[in-house]
Order: structure tokens, then sequence, then C-alpha cells
């Protein structure tokens, strides 16, 4: 009996050692910060694109940006950063509101340039300092600061709460999932974007478990054909790369077919190059579901859809 006991804590122990070591491998493949140091001033001006939409949208809006910050007594989050557009402190209006929920080891501060650029399109853009926003967790407590921001804040009474979006990229796209669909405040948000979601698998190796047949809102889900996304290994028998094909049809099925669609890839596009490469279309995507801008909508609307002629994407499927 003691003998089997030895040999079931021996089986046990070298369980948890392989699991560690799956673990370590995994993140070992993951791309360190996820290209964000990329992301500098002016970013943008190094992106073409032969689509009229996505070169607009890809760009500068036309307002002028603004800033502010607020401490955490989270330590992961650190500060909540806020960039929002500057006619926001003269004008009696709200403004729709956007969660940022960040790639692996990619504070807001690394990618700053990010923000100010999508703000500018008349959106109010909210960051954090955390690394690991796998779970969702961070990205639920800074929303529940933005819901109950401050009286004296002069973002009080300018946030249009029923016009709320998230997005996220790599380890931050199954954060931004998480945060929608496993948190109870996850229901004020209006619609979802991610780039290079972790897939499925490898989600939940990590800690991050995501199911898209909970994603209620409308959803554009895209990723890269390079090879750190899609590796051409089955994602179920080794590491097939961060966001691969299969995942991404699957994740995309799991959605129900009554909730607005849209999945697609950006040709030659390795991981680490999503957060430019989808910009444009992240942008327009936000502008349509929050804001109801209709030359927007011509991106992903009808048989005539943009993005379905466009040789920056491929492997697109929409259901509108």
């Amino acid at each position: 009996m003691k003998k089997m006991i030895k040999v079931l804590l021996i089986i046990v122990a070298i369980i948890a050692v392989l699991a560690v070591a799956g673990i370590l491998y995994i993140k070992s493949m993951l791309p360190s910060g996820d290209g964000n140091n990329d992301i500098v001033e002016g970013y943008y001006k190094n992106f073409q694109s032969d689509a009229p939409l996505e070169m607009k949208y890809s760009q500068p809006g036309s307002y002028e940006t603004a800033y502010t910050e607020f401490a955490s007594d989270n330590e992961s989050i650190g500060k909540i950063r806020v960039w929002y557009p500057k006619d926001l402190e003269a004008q009696d209006k709200v403004w729709p509101m956007i969660t940022v929920v960040n790639a692996s080891g990619t504070p807001a501060a690394s990618f700053e340039p990010f923000f100010p650029r999508l703000a500018s399109w008349g959106f109010i853009v909210v960051g954090n300092e955390d690394g690991q926003t796998g779970n969702g967790e961070t990205a639920s407590l800074t929303l529940d600061f933005m819901l109950n921001v401050p009286a004296d804040s002069v973002l009080s009474g300018k946030i249009d709460y029923d016009n709320m979006g998230i997005l996220g990229y790599s380890q931050g796209g199954a954060g931004a999932i998480c945060a929608l669909t496993n948190y109870e405040n996850g229901r004020y948000y209006k619609t979802i974007f991610t780039g290079s979601a972790a897939y499925p698998t490898l989600a939940k190796n990590m800690g991050w478990e995501y199911d898209t047949s909970k994603v209620t809102v409308p959803y554009f889900m895209a990723a890269g054909t390079g090879k750190s996304d899609d590796s051409g290994t089955d994602p179920e028998k080794g590491f097939g790369g961060v966001s691969p094909l299969s995942a991404l049809i699957d994740n995309y099925n799991k959605v129900s077919g009554s909730v607005m669609k849209v999945r697609g890839r950006a040709v030659g596009a390795e991981h680490e190059q999503m957060l430019m490469r989808s910009d444009g279309y992240m942008t327009a995507w936000m502008l349509f579901e929050l804001t109801g801008n209709e030359e927007a909508g011509t991106v992903f609307i009808g048989e005539n859809a943009e993005i379905l002629h466009n040789a920056n994407w491929q492997d697109v499927e929409k259901n509108r």
C-alpha cells in the first residue's frame, strides 16, 4: 500500500512538473511586449492602404485631445490613464468610451501614442498599467472606477454609459473577452474588438479561459497570417501560434448568428504588427457601433463592404 502511494505521489509530481514546463514553454513562445514598442509618436504615418476607408481611419481624427489620470489602489492597475477629445471640457454632451486591455507585459505607458490617435475620433479612451490582463479582472476594476468617476473630474457627467466598447490585443484579447463575459459589469459594453486574441487552449493553459459563445454584443475579431499568429501546427497538438486561423474560425462560429460578427486576417502581419495593421478597421468598427457612423459601417456591411475587397485582408467572414 505504501509503495502504491509513493508511486502515485511520483506520478502527481511528474504531472505538476510537466504542467509548469508547458506553461513556461508557452510563455517563451509569446512575443515579448507584443511589438508595441513600434507604437511611437506618429506611428500611423508608416501605415499604407489602397482601401480609402482603412487608410482614413488609420490616421488621426479631427478632435484635439487631452489627458487625465487617476491613481489606483490596485497595484497591478497602478494608474488609470484617460485620453479624451478636448472639446469635452467645454461642451455639455456625453462621449462614447473605449476600454483598452493591454497585451502581455505592455502597460499603457509603453504604447501611449495609440490612445490619443483613437481619442481624436471622438472617444474617451481608457487604459491602465497592468501587464498581465488575461483574466479580465483589472479591466473590470478599471470599468468600475469609470462608472463612478469622481465628481470633481473633468470627465464627470461626460461619459456616455450607453455607448461603451472594449478592445484588446493578444493576452489582452483574452482579457477583453473575459471582462465582457465573466464579470457583472461587462453588461455595460456595447461592442468588442480583439486583435490576435490568444486562442482558447492557450488562454485556458495560461489561466485566461474564455468562451466566445457568451458574447452577445457585436464582435470584430482579427488576427495576422504570419507564423507567430499561425505556425501551421495543429493548435490542439502543439503551439499553433498565438491566434491561428482554425481557432479564429471556431471562435467566430461559437458567437450566435443573431449577433453581428466579423472575422478577418491581416495579410502578412506577424503577431507583433497587429495593433498597427488593424488600427484603421478597429477604429471604423468602434465608430460604427458606438456612434452610428454610416460611412464607417460600409467597411463591414453588405456584399460591397470594403473589407471584402481589400487586398490587406483575407479569410474574411461576416454575417451582415
